[in-house]
């Protein structure tokens, strides 16, 4: 499991959260069947059935039968997943079993890592090798720390498990590393077991790191196991001992957050000479990239249940010969609650090696294969190479890439935006990937979402998308396809203001409505008004519209009404409080500000004619990743606005977003720097003066650490926070029992949004 990423609504962490993780594998383990190796699966129990009752046990029923006579095999044929007989330690037994445990729930870093379940998992582990395989309780180092505490968990049933109880310690780094590098190398053993259950990352060099109960935000203290292992291999241990060593790790395997916030520092055990003979089988609840799926309501991870409920009653012999075919097995059980419509992310549910190295569950995987998408064709390559020549990927591209797979019926990735910057390395991305239950190239319904949200704004090149998913469909004798869903109908008003070029008095201003269509709807015909006469046309058009109740009257806003308001405005007037204009609301005359109604935001198109290319560019970067990356967002400080600052955000596509932390006002050198580093979206305080608090801690979400996280804040989905937080602030003001935060400036905060893919023509209004 990973620590609660930001990705999207608030989330407690930007990766994946082991608890109902976005888009990670659901289902759990499934009714039992037939194994491999002879092992009978079927009706396989959860380890700890026994005193411990159904809850212990997990989905699958109590396990009576071991292993077939061997006789029913044929002479010299092994069973497939069984440990050959001369890789077996002559004594391996219980007694010369030992054991890693560890469980982690609570974390030191950030209640937001905290998760349900871990610390439940480690104990029913424990609770199976002190039981049905029999291994004495001095022989397993048992790392716990329990969201609720020790004495919520359930430690009933034998005395080894009172034994565990009083000697389990907390799921520290020191603790961890002490048990495994320093006292169980000491032991003289056969069989070594390192279950561990809790958040995973991927550092820089793909090693599994995993971070320990004392994980602070200054030293993310963890075990690196890739690390751990390799130490295991070497004759760091003496070398007749534990020649079989099994890993069982029921973590997300995404990558750890480039955010400098996350020190996560680097741990390698080194070792010595590797001790040939010795043999390590590594089993994932997930593969490179991907999240665990939790069970919320029983706190229990899907990977546990599904491989206790294949050791069962197993002895540890049993175990530890049949460890190939139960991880066999647990595929096939996901592979079918995935036929079943109950899971999706098959095959990305677990991968690794066996007791020969050998990556036994992505090739040569007895009975039949996984399925899989079938594959573009060299026509329809060519056919995209034309399609995209020249389109970068759309706002909407990201939408369709999730769409793609809900359309096959399988599970996004965990991680946000796109994976590739142009949309042939989407689709390449696409075309990889395993498919769904439908025989469908997820390439397709990708450009079939594409060719429905470009026909409004290029019904042209919509049509020859439309035109590619006909003929590929027919070519390659492809199912029928849903239509992907429809935009949200909601529009949004434009409103141009210019200054007359003869210097007179007010503005030049037009008025004109998008929505699946841009409409004109008014416009002051060459002569200037004022701002006062801007606003009563703009309240006139709204209730003519329906996006707010006419003067006097209390209808609502329906469905394709007015959600946005963009004021495209000269520079002079990016801090004017257009977000503040009274609305007429409701009876008696009530009025309410414009910002606390709709989405406002203020633009500056015209001035960026020399910086195009940079604000293209940067808005591009921003849609490939969905909104959200910790470099998306540059926090500026008063002593950072120097006349250089505008050559330092044009410098590369990064930042897209810039939040003032200054006391001048804006017009002091920030907005200039914005606009010439082509900085498509900024928000400051009208009027300057510093924040309280900061920006970066009203707009964002908080990260692990419990600070607010830049990489977690949506800056494609800003205008609806500022809204929020304008409507949060007025809540505050008037005293309202409902607010949930002090007032915190919101009334006076200003959104500037240019979004290069939506400006009208600069054609001047005079």
């Amino acid at each position: 499991m990973t620590a609660p990423e930001p990705a999207r609504p608030e989330t407690e962490h930007p990766d994946a959260v082991r608890p109902e993780a976005a888009g990670a594998d659901p289902g759990g383990a499934g009714p039992g069947r037939p194994g491999t190796g002879g092992l009978d699966t079927a009706g396989a129990a959860a380890a700890g059935a026994g005193p411990g009752g159904a809850d212990a046990a997990g989905p699958h029923g109590n396990r009576a039968d071991g292993p077939p006579p061997t006789g029913l095999l044929p002479t010299g044929l092994l069973p497939p997943g069984l440990l050959p007989a001369g890789l077996l330690p002559p004594g391996l037994g219980p007694r010369r079993t030992f054991a890693l445990v560890a469980g982690i729930e609570r974390y030191e870093i950030s209640h937001r890592w905290n998760l349900r379940g871990p610390a439940r998992d480690a104990l029913r582990f424990a609770r199976w090798l002190t039981g049905p395989a029999q291994v004495p309780p001095g022989n397993v180092r048992l790392l716990l720390s329990p969201l609720d505490g020790p004495d919520a968990l359930d430690w009933s049933g034998t005395p080894a498990m009172a034994a565990l109880r009083a000697s389990h310690r907390p799921a520290t780094e020191e603790n961890a590393k002490s048990a495994l590098l320093d006292e169980l190398p000491q032991c003289d053993g056969d069989l070594l077991w390192i279950f561990w259950a809790g958040h995973g990352y991927l550092g820089p060099r793909r090693e599994l790191i995993l971070p320990c109960a004392d994980a602070r935000p200054s030293q993310i203290r963890h075990l690196n196991l890739d690390s751990a292992l390799r130490w295991w291999h070497t004759d760091m241990v003496k070398q007749r001992r534990f020649p079989l060593q099994a890993a069982l790790v029921d973590s997300c395997r995404v990558d750890a957050p480039r955010d400098t916030r996350w020190n996560f520092g680097s741990a390698d055990y080194g070792g010595g000479s590797s001790v040939p003979g010795r043999r390590q089988f590594r089993l994932y609840a997930s593969r490179e990239g991907e999240a665990a799926q939790n069970d919320a309501e029983r706190g229990a991870g899907r990977f546990t249940d599904a491989l206790l409920g294949e050791l069962g009653q197993r002895s540890v012999q049993e175990g530890v010969t049949g460890l190939a075919g139960a991880a066999r097995s647990i595929h096939r059980t996901f592979q079918e609650l995935r036929e079943r419509g109950e899971g999706w992310q098959l095959p990305q549910f677990i991968v690794d090696r066996d007791w020969e190295a050998c990556s036994f569950l992505d090739d040569g995987l007895p009975g039949p294969p996984a399925p899989r998408a079938p594959r573009l064709d060299q026509h329809a390559w060519d056919g995209l190479g034309d399609l995209f020549e020249g389109h970068d990927p759309p706002r909407f591209a990201h939408e369709a890439y999730a769409w793609a797979f809900k359309a096959v019926g399988c599970a996004p990735p965990v991680h946000a935006g796109l994976p590739g910057e142009s949309l042939l390395e989407v689709v390449q991305d696409l075309d990889e990937r395993q498919g769904g239950r439908t025989a469908m190239p997820l390439a397709v319904p990708f450009v079939r979402f594409l060719a429905d949200r470009a026909a409004a704004a290029d019904p042209a090149w919509a049509a020859r998308l439309r035109e590619w998913v006909r003929a590929t469909r027919e070519r390659l004798a492809l199912p029928a396809l849903p239509p992907p869903p429809p935009p949200p109908r909601r529009s949004a008003l434009h409103v141009r203001l210019e200054a007359p070029p003869g210097g007179e008095d007010g503005y030049l201003a037009r008025m004109w409505l998008r929505g699946e269509r841009a409409e004109h709807i008014w416009e002051s015909e060459g002569a200037p008004v004022r701002l006062d006469a801007v606003r009563e046309e703009l309240v006139r058009r709204l209730a003519l519209i329906g996006g707010a109740p006419a003067p006097g009257g209390a209808g609502a806003a329906a469905p394709g009404a007015v959600d946005r308001i963009e004021f495209h405005v000269p520079y002079e007037l990016l801090d004017a409080d257009f977000d503040r204009w009274p609305v007429p609301r409701g009876p008696v005359g009530r009025r309410r500000a414009l910002g606390l109604l709709y989405q406002v935001v203020v633009r500056c198109p015209e001035e960026r004619s020399d910086t195009r290319a940079e604000w293209h560019a940067k808005w591009r970067w921003l849609c490939v990743r969905a909104g959200r990356h910790p470099d998306a967002v540059r926090v500026v400080e008063e002593a950072e606005v120097t006349d250089v600052l505008g050559m330092e955000l044009a410098a590369e596509t990064a930042p897209a977003c810039v939040l003032s932390h200054t006391a001048a006002a804006p017009h002091a050198g920030l907005l200039e720097a914005v606009l010439e580093g082509g900085v498509p979206v900024a928000v400051w305080r009208r009027g300057g003066g510093l924040p309280a608090p900061p920006l970066l801690d009203v707009l964002a979400p908080a990260g692990p650490d419990g600070r607010p996280d830049p990489g977690a804040l949506d800056v494609l989905g800003l205008p609806a926070r500022v809204r929020e937080v304008r409507r949060a602030a007025a809540r505050a003001a008037a005293g309202s029992p409902h607010a949930r935060q002090p007032d915190t400036g919101g009334d006076r905060l200003v959104l500037l949004w240019d979004d290069p893919d939506d400006t009208p023509g600069l054609r001047s209004l005079a």
